[in-house]
């Protein structure tokens, strides 16, 4: 038996697999989070300058998804985390984590935010490994019983390269 080939790439969301992926999370999301507190993006909303999508693939095939969207004050959201159920366990979406921190940290960015839901306990243990911290909201995301806010300091990009 061969062992699988992983890559994470930069993508368009605009693709047949990624709205087919991005059309499962926001099912998931919507049987699991109320309507007033759903976030989710289409792929167009996606598509924009202000985020990037990051995309795992296992042999080729669509396996898991984050993304980075910019916000002004040098702050970063995550957005759009997912892992197919088959591929759940395999170290994806903390692959795509430590890409997306990257990426934020060669841009400049000193803090990465993000929403999730109150009953999404996986995100959150990938969240809290990663060294983010619970908050108050962020961004202009209201407080509400169904959301989790996380925030991680990025320090200035010289300090956390040195």
């Amino acid at each position: 038996m061969t062992a699988a080939s992983t890559s994470i790439a930069i993508e368009s969301p605009l693709s047949d697999d990624m709205r087919a992926m991005i059309g499962e999370l926001n099912a998931i999301l919507r049987s699991l989070t109320p309507e007033e507190a759903n976030y989710s993006m289409t792929a167009e909303e996606m598509a924009g300058s202000e985020t990037t999508l990051f995309v795992a693939r296992v042999d080729g095939k669509a396996a898991a998804c984050g993304a980075l969207h910019r916000h002004g004050d040098a702050i970063g959201e995550l957005k759009r985390f997912y892992s197919r159920p088959s591929y759940r366990r395999h170290g994806l979406a903390r692959q795509i984590l430590s890409a997306i921190t990257e990426r934020a940290i060669e841009e400049g960015f000193t803090e990465l935010v993000l929403e999730t839901g109150h009953n999404y306990k996986a995100a959150r243990r990938l969240y809290e490994k990663a060294g983010f911290n619970e908050c108050g909201p962020v961004l202009d995301y209201p407080e509400s019983p169904y959301s989790v806010f996380y925030s991680r300091s990025l320090g200035t990009a010289r300090e956390t390269k040195s």
